[in-house]
C-alpha cells in the first residue's frame, strides 16, 4: 500500500511538518495583523481627532472648524465634537451601519465620560446600541476647555482588513503545501528509488540471483549503500560457491568411503549419511524391527549406544550382527562450543576381517590336523621298526613302504601349501606356451584311464571348439584337469560316466568336467573353493577319497592367473559339474615369467 512505502510515510512526514509551521505561523500573524489593524485604526482615528482638537484649542470659530472637520474626517468614519455640554456636532458618513452617539451614551460610559470629565484620551471597542455593527471610538480633550473630540468608525473595516490578510496567509499556506507535496514526491523519489532497486535487488539474492548489481545513482549515504550491497553480493556468491565446493567435495568423500557415515541430532535423526550408512540402516532395521524404516531414524537396536554418547559425552564402540554381517559402530559426541548438539557415527564392516581371522585359525586347524595323522604314522611305525617289534625282512618293508608314503604325504601337502601361497601372492610364474589342445587332452585322460577301468566308470572326451591350439601354461591347466577329473573319478559310484567338454565360448575356452556321482551339498557349494574345505565335516578319511582340501583353492588361482573363471553346479545324488574359461586372444602374462 502507499501509505506503508517510503514514499508515503515520507511525505506524510513532510506534509504534516509543514502544515504544524504553517498552522501556528498562520495563527500567530493573524492574531498580529488583526491587533495590528486595530491599532493602526485607533492610531488613525486618533490622529484625525488630535488635529480637530488643535483647531479647536486655536481657533474659536466654530463653522470654520466644523467646515474643516468635514474635509478631514474620513468617509467611514463620524466625528462628534463636544463644545459643551449645550452644543455639540456630529457628522455624516456613508457607512449606514454606523449609528448616532450622543453625549448620554458618552456620560453612560465610564471611559468616555473620563475624557469629559478627566480631560484624559481614551480608545476603545463599543458594543453596537441598536444591533448595528460594532465600532471603534476615541476620543481626544481639548485642552483648557470642556470640549472634546470622538472619532468613531465601525469595526467591519477592520475586519474587512483582517480578512484580506487572512486570506493572502491562507493562499500562501496553501501554495507552500503544494510545493512541499511536490518536493516530497521529488525528494522520496530521489532517495527510495535506489532503496527500491535495492530491495529488488535483494529479493533476486534470496532467490539466488547472485550475479545481480544495484546501480549507483548518487554519490551520498545511499550510493555507499548501494556499493556496499554490490560488495556484498560479490562476497555472498564467492562464499555460496565456496560452501558449495565444499558441500559436494564433501559429500564426494562421503560417497567414495568405504565406511559408512551419518551424523544424527539430539533427537536421534539422521542428518547426513552416505551409501554404506543407509545400507547398514536398511539391513538393521529390517534386522532389529522386521521391516523397513524410515532412513531418517536411527533403529531402536542403536539408540541404546546413541543415549549413551549423549549422557556420557565419551566415545563408543559396539559390535552388531546384522543379516549376516560384521558390523562396528563408533560414535563421538558433536560440540557445538561446549554443547552437545549431535552425534557422529563411523560404521565399519568387519565381515572380512572377521572372515579372515576365521579363516587363519581354521587354517592353523586344518593344517595341524591334516599333519597330525601321518606324523603320529610316522612316529608310530618308526617306534616299531627301532623297537624290532617287526620280525622279518617283509614286516619291516611294508613299515618302511607306510612310512615312504606318509612322508610322500606331507611333502605334497607342503607343496600345495607352498604353491598356494606364491599364487595368493601374485608370484604364479606361468609358463606360456602354444598347447596342442587334441595331445593335450590324450594325455590327461591316458593318465586317468586306468583308475577308471577299475571303478567301470566311463571317462569321456567331447571336443566341440574347433581349436587345434591355444596358449597357455601346459602343466598348470594340467594340473587343474588332473584335479577335477581325479574329484569326478572318486566322487562317482562303480559303471557311472566322467565327460569331459570342450567348448569355445565368445573369445574363451571352456573346459567342463561333468559326473553323475554323489554331488555336493547346496549349502556347500559356495566353500567349495576354500582352503581345507571338505565337505565331510566329520573327516573321516574314506577308501579312494584322500585329499588335502587344496586342490580346488590351487585351481582357481590357476585358472584366476591365465585370467579366467571357474564355477561348480551340483545337485545331491544327481552329479557335478566343473566349469572354467580359458580366454584364448589377449591373455595378460608377464614376459620375464614367460622366459623360466
Amino acid at each position: 500500500m502507499f501509505w506503508r512505502s517510503v514514499v508515503g510515510k515520507l511525505w506524510i512526514t513532510f506534509l504534516l511538518l509543514v502544515s504544524v509551521v504553517l498552522a501556528i505561523l498562520s495563527f500567530l500573524l493573524l492574531e498580529f495583523f488583526e491587533n495590528f489593524n486595530i491599532s493602526e485604526a485607533e492610531n488613525n482615528l486618533m490622529q484625525t481627532a488630535t488635529k480637530i482638537s488643535v483647531m479647536i484649542e486655536q481657533d474659536h470659530d466654530q463653522e470654520l472648524i466644523i467646515e474643516t472637520a468635514e474635509r478631514i474626517i474620513d468617509d467611514n468614519s463620524k466625528l462628534f465634537i463636544v463644545f459643551n455640554e449645550q452644543d455639540v456636532w456630529l457628522s455624516e458618513t456613508t457607512d449606514n451601519s454606523l449609528e448616532d452617539i450622543s453625549l448620554d451614551v458618552l456620560y453612560n460610559d465610564a471611559d468616555l465620560a473620563k475624557v469629559l470629565d478627566n480631560q484624559v484620551e481614551v480608545k476603545k471597542e463599543m458594543e453596537p446600541l441598536n444591533n448595528q455593527a460594532e465600532y471603534l471610538i476615541v476620543g481626544k480633550p481639548v485642552e483648557g476647555t470642556t470640549s472634546a473630540v470622538f472619532v468613531y468608525q465601525s469595526l467591519q473595516v477592520v475586519n474587512e482588513t483582517t480578512q484580506q490578510t487572512t486570506q493572502i496567509i491562507f493562499l500562501s499556506a496553501g501554495i507552500a503545501i503544494i510545493l512541499t507535496t511536490i518536493f516530497a514526491f521529488f525528494l522520496s523519489t530521489r532517495i527510495t528509488s535506489p532503496l527500491i532497486k535495492m530491495r529488488e535487488g535483494a529479493i533476486e539474492l534470496a532467490n539466488g540471483e547472485f550475479h545481480t548489481k544495484v546501480p549507483i545513482l548518487t554519490h551520498d549515504e545511499i550510493g555507499e549503500l548501494a556499493m556496499a550491497f554490490n560488495r556484498m553480493g560479490r562476497q555472498l556468491k564467492y562464499h555460496i560457491n565456496a560452501l558449495q565446493q565444499e558441500k559436494e567435495q564433501l559429500y564426494s568423500i562421503l560417497r567414495s568411503m568405504a565406511d559408512g557415515v551419518m551424523t544424527l541430532n539430539r533427537n536421534a535423526e539422521v542428518i547426513i549419511s552416505n551409501p554404506p550408512a543407509e545400507k547398514f540402516l536398511e539391513d538393521s532395521s529390517f534386522e532389529l524391527e522386521g521391516k523397513e524404516n524410515n532412513l531418517k531414524q536411527l533403529p531402536e537396536g542403536i539408540k541404546e549406544q546413541f543415549n549413551q554418547v549423549i549422557q556420557t559425552e565419551k566415545e563408543t564402540s559396539s559390535e552388531f550382527f546384522i543379516q549376516g554381517r560384521n558390523w562396528v559402530v563408533i560414535m563421538s559426541p558433536l560440540y557445538d562450543q561446549s554443547y552437545v548438539r549431535g552425534v557422529v557415527a563411523i560404521i565399519r564392516d568387519m565381515t572380512e576381517e572377521r572372515k579372515m581371522d576365521q579363516l587363519r585359525e581354521d587354517f592353523i586347524a586344518n593344517v595341524s590336523h591334516e599333519l597330525r595323522t601321518p606324523i603320529s604314522m610316522l612316529q608310530g611305525y618308526s617306534e616299531a621298526i627301532m623297537d624290532d617289534i617287526a620280525e622279518t625282512k617283509e614286516d619291516k618293508n611294508d613299515l618302511a613302504k607306510i612310512i615312504n608314503e606318509e612322508s610322500l604325504r606331507i611333502g605334497r601337502l607342503v607343496n600345495e601349501l607352498l604353491d598356494l601361497a606364491r599364487m595368493k601372492a601374485g608370484h604364479n610364474n606361468l609358463t606360456i606356451e602354444e598347447i596342442n589342445l587334441d595331445q593335450f587332452m590324450r594325455r590327461i585322460i591316458r593318465k586317468f584311464q586306468g583308475l577308471a577301468n577299475d571303478k567301470n566308470i566311463s571317462l569321456q572326451v567331447d571336443d566341440h571348439s574347433d581349436i587345434k591350439s591355444f596358449h597357455g601354461d601346459s602343466d598348470r591347466l594340467e594340473q587343474v584337469l588332473t584335479n577335477l577329473i581325479d574329484n569326478a573319478i572318486k566322487h562317482t559310484q562303480d559303471n557311472g560316466v566322467v565327460l569331459v567338454t570342450i567348448d569355445k565360448v565368445s573369445s574363451s575356452i571352456q573346459f567342463s568336467v561333468k559326473d553323475n556321482g554323489e554331488g555336493i551339498k547346496t549349502e556347500d557349494l559356495p566353500f567349495v573353493f576354500e582352503r581345507f574345505y571338505k565337505a565331510d565335516k566329520s573327516r573321516k578319511r574314506q577308501k579312494g577319497k584322500k585329499g588335502t582340501g587344496l586342490g580346488l583353492s590351487i585351481a582357481k588361482n590357476i585358472v584366476e592367473a591365465h585370467d579366467g573363471n571357474i564355477s561348480v553346479r551340483s545337485k545331491l545324488q544327481e552329479g557335478t559339474t566343473f566349469i572354467f574359461h580359458i580366454p584364448v586372444e589377449n591373455i595378460n602374462f608377464d614376459k620375464e615369467e614367460n622366459t623360466r
